[in-house]
C-alpha cells in the first residue's frame, strides 16, 4: 500500500489494516521458522507498512487534537 493511500484511510480502517498486516507478518515468521519462506522480502515490506500506518495514524490523531 502506498503512503498516499494510507493517508486517505478513515480512522476506523487503520486498526483493521494494521491488524491484517501483523497477522500476515506472523504467518511469514512461522514459515521462516519452518524453512519454507517463498518471499523473504515480504517480511521487511510488511514491517515497514505497519510502521508507516502507525505513523500516519499518529499524525492524523495529533492533527485532530490541535
Amino acid at each position: 500500500m502506498k503512503l498516499s493511500d494510507m493517508r486517505n484511510l478513515q480512522a476506523a480502517d487503520f486498526a483493521k489494516e494494521i491488524e491484517s498486516r501483523k497477522k500476515e507478518l506472523m504467518e511469514l515468521r512461522f514459515q521462516a521458522a519452518v524453512g519454507n519462506l517463498a518471499q523473504p522480502h515480504r517480511v521487511k515490506q510488511l514491517r515497514r507498512e505497519v510502521a508507516q500506518l502507525n505513523t500516519v495514524q499518529a499524525e492524523l490523531s495529533k492533527g485532530e487534537q490541535a
